[in-house]
């Protein structure tokens, strides 16, 4: 009966075959201790926090040019807005502005 049943192959066999499946399991990588473990584990959590301060990093970047940037619109357009005033001055006092108080046409006649 014990031949039918492969428990004879398997008690006579079995502690070999556990040894050598453990041997293979940890030459193969599958078994690893638990000090290989936590190293790598600290080396995730290591990488993990670099790349969130170099994400922290690029954000506050981002605020600083977007800033920078809305500063530097604000500027181009009050530069625009004083340009536009010379260029209506200039031209007043050359007289192209028509209708303009300067204008030869429009100024009152003197007195």
């Amino acid at each position: 009966m014990n031949d039918l049943s492969g428990v004879g192959l398997l008690a006579q066999g079995g502690a070999a075959a556990i040894v050598t499946l453990i041997v293979l399991l940890i030459l193969r990588g599958n078994i690893v201790s638990r000090a290989v473990l936590e190293d790598v584990r600290k080396d995730r959590d290591a990488r993990i926090a670099e790349i969130a301060a170099e994400r922290d990093a690029w954000r506050e970047a981002y605020r600083q040019s977007d800033a920078a940037r809305s500063d530097a619109q604000a500027q181009v357009k009050e530069l625009l807005e004083l340009s536009r005033v010379a260029d209506h001055v200039l031209r007043s006092l050359r007289g192209e502005v028509s209708g303009d108080a300067m204008d030869q046409s429009v100024a009152a006649p003197p007195s």
